[in-house]
């Protein structure tokens, strides 16, 4: 009972320790032939007692990164800057009518009415929320691409300070679940952001967002359970495929996307984007670096610009290999439509300037291998406008190594 109580009011590491410290006197304890009477069991208390407030109190404790570790000063110092989003939209306006009972019905003799609804125009109402941060003191806000996808909707910022900012969708891109907004400010308070590389395993974090819709700026504190995971989120409108997401034990809840996940520096380390429905604390942010750089390009170009190939492929695996008696068992195959129009290589994009055809297997990208972690699509999210690829391709059965100038993604594709 008392270890439970413990693991209700004080940090895992402290109940560690203690527990360490338990089994330390008692073996001295039995070493020195004592019986664990009354006198001993005072000790420990008193022991315990001071080591737990002592624990608790201590202000200069330090994560794996030696950062200052008193989440209240994070707190305090961003909150300003995290935002949430609320979605409304024009709905039906129904109103209730009645209609006077039937005379001739069993019911009508009692002079029973019968309600019954019917339209009466429209009227906006709110339909969701979500969460964000601002990134610069004009008013450039983050959030997911999920959180802005109705484009029928309205988005309407509510700052920290209860004021209400009518918001403007700058730029989003679905592949990536990020989303800018811009508000008209000037002066705001606004998140930095960290280096996701250098995040590690067991490092503490803490997550702000505007969790179920309507707790405003709600705070977890977790640490990152996991780095360069791959998952398939969705929802009733669809799903997507995300990958070198972090895993974080911090509570992530519905309304939370598009939220900040940060150091204890205060720093935005991730992009809270998805919650595992079938287990307890298992949640995940997109990682800072991706993030930075498809908002540095919104803010730069007014839309997000993508690095392109050019070819439409499927993914190879062990299962689709036997299938199709492919020799290899990963990679892009390059292939049609499944309409048989659809062209596998588009005519003058950089693909079709480094000599891909149709059916060949492209295996690695700059010596990534291209696997079910590694689709040919996310290997080049990390590329830029301009980048030359270096690509080991296999054609008619024999590899062949081949280099492409990455292009701007024009509009029209995906």
């Amino acid at each position: 009972m008392q270890k439970d109580l413990l693991k209700q009011h004080y940090p895992a590491f402290v109940i560690g320790f203690v527990g360490a410290l338990l089994c330390q006197i008692v073996i001295i304890g039995i070493a020195a032939g004592l019986y664990v009477g009354t006198p001993l069991k005072q000790v420990v208390r008193e022991k315990l007692q001071s080591i737990v407030e002592k624990a608790v109190t201590d202000k200069n404790l330090t994560d794996s990164a030696g950062q200052h570790s008193d989440v209240i000063d994070v707190v305090d110092a961003v909150n300003p800057a995290v935002v949430s989003i609320v979605i409304s939209k024009d709905v039906p306006k129904m109103e209730q009518i009645f209609n006077q009972g039937n005379p001739s019905s069993p019911f009508g003799m009692f002079g029973l009415n019968f309600p019954q609804y019917q339209q009466n125009g429209t009227e906006e109402k709110e339909i969701g929320g979500g969460s964000g941060f601002i990134v610069s003191e004009d008013g450039y806000i983050v959030t997911n691409a999920h959180v802005v996808s109705d484009k029928d909707a309205k988005y309407t910022v509510l700052l920290n300070d209860e004021t209400k900012h009518d918001a403007t969708v700058v730029a989003a891109d679905a592949t990536l679940d990020i989303a800018v907004l811009k508000i008209d400010s000037t002066g705001l308070p606004f998140l930095e952001f960290g280096d996701s590389d250098t995040v590690k395993v067991g490092q503490s974090v803490v997550a702000i967002g505007n969790a179920l819709g309507q707790f405003r700026n709600t705070v977890s504190v977790g640490v990152i359970s996991g780095l360069a995971r791959s998952i398939t989120a969705g929802d009733n409108n669809g799903s997507e495929f995300l990958s070198d997401v972090l895993q974080t034990d911090a509570a992530i809840n519905p309304g939370n996307s598009g939220g900040p996940l940060l150091d204890l520096s205060g720093k935005v380390i991730g992009v809270n984007v998805a919650t595992s429905s079938g287990g307890e604390n298992i949640s995940f942010s997109l990682p800072s670096n991706l993030v930075r750089a498809t908002v540095e390009s919104i803010e730069k170009n007014g839309k997000v610009v993508t690095a392109y190939l050019g070819v439409r492929y499927v993914m190879i695996d062990a299962e689709y290999a036997k299938a199709n008696t492919i020799a290899v068992d990963h990679g892009a195959l390059v292939q049609r439509g499944d309409d048989g129009k659809t062209v596998a290589v588009i005519p003058g994009s950089p693909a079709d300037k480094a000599g891909i055809e149709e059916n060949d297997i492209i295996i690695t990208v700059d010596d990534v291998t291209l696997d079910e972690n590694h689709p040919l699509h996310v290997v080049l999210r990390q590329k830029t406008v301009g980048d030359v690829i270096t690509m080991k391709v296999l054609h008619d059965g024999v590899e062949k190594t081949v280099t492409a100038t990455l292009a701007e993604r024009p509009a029209e594709t995906e």
